[in-house]
C-alpha cells in the first residue's frame, strides 16, 4: 500500500522575512510562530498546515538556477488560501494594510465569496468564505 501524503506548509520566498510575517498578522490576524534569528526563515500559526516564509536568497541557494519572482503583470500558478466568515471586510483589511486588489469580493455560483488580492511581496493571496 502506499503512503499518503498530508500537506505539511507552504513556503513563500520574499524578500524581507519580517516584514511578510508583520504584513500577515496585521493584515489577516494571524499570529506568529516564530522568526529565525537570522531572519531568513519565519512561520505562521495557521493550523495544522503551517505557512511560512523564506528569504529569496534562500530559495536561491535551494535551487541551482534559482527560483522565478513573482511577476507584476500576472499571478503565478499557485496562491494561499485564507478563509474568513466575512471576505468583504477581509478584503478591505488587506488593502489597508498594503495589499493590492486583483478581484473584488463576488458569491460564485456554489454560494462561496471569493475575491483576490496580491501581498506587498508579489505573492497571489485568495480571500474566501468557508466551503462547509
Amino acid at each position: 500500500m502506499t503512503e499518503t501524503a498530508k500537506l505539511g506548509w507552504v513556503i513563500a520566498y520574499v524578500p524581507d522575512v519580517p516584514a511578510a510575517i508583520e504584513f500577515y498578522e496585521s493584515a489577516f490576524g494571524l499570529a506568529r510562530n516564530f522568526v529565525a534569528e537570522d531572519a531568513s526563515f519565519g512561520e505562521l500559526n495557521t493550523g495544522p498546515t503551517k505557512l511560512a516564509f523564506a528569504t529569496e536568497q534562500l530559495g536561491e541557494s535551494n535551487f541551482d538556477a534559482g527560483f522565478q519572482r513573482p511577476s507584476a503583470d500576472r499571478p503565478f500558478n499557485i496562491e494561499i488560501a485564507l478563509v474568513f466568515e466575512d471576505v468583504e471586510a477581509a478584503f478591505k483589511r488587506a488593502l489597508e494594510h498594503g495589499a493590492s486588489a486583483l478581484a473584488e469580493p463576488k458569491r460564485k455560483p456554489w454560494g462561496q465569496v471569493v475575491a483576490y488580492v496580491r501581498d506587498p511581496f508579489g505573492t497571489l493571496v485568495e480571500l474566501a468564505s468557508p466551503t462547509d
